[in-house]
């Protein structure tokens, strides 16, 4: 049987996917930027 087309499921549960994994990656690298900055207010206010 020959399919004339790609499913269509594919491409959604990808897009799903790639959204969640961004989501994440984001959130990660606003904690790692907000630690960071933490620490440099603590420096400054050491001094």
């Amino acid at each position: 049987m020959m399919r004339e087309g790609l499913d269509q499921q594919v491409f959604v549960i990808a897009a799903y996917a790639f959204g969640v994994l961004a989501t994440l990656a984001l959130a990660g690298w606003s904690w790692l930027a907000m630690r960071a900055a933490e620490k440099r207010r603590d420096e400054v206010r050491r001094k």
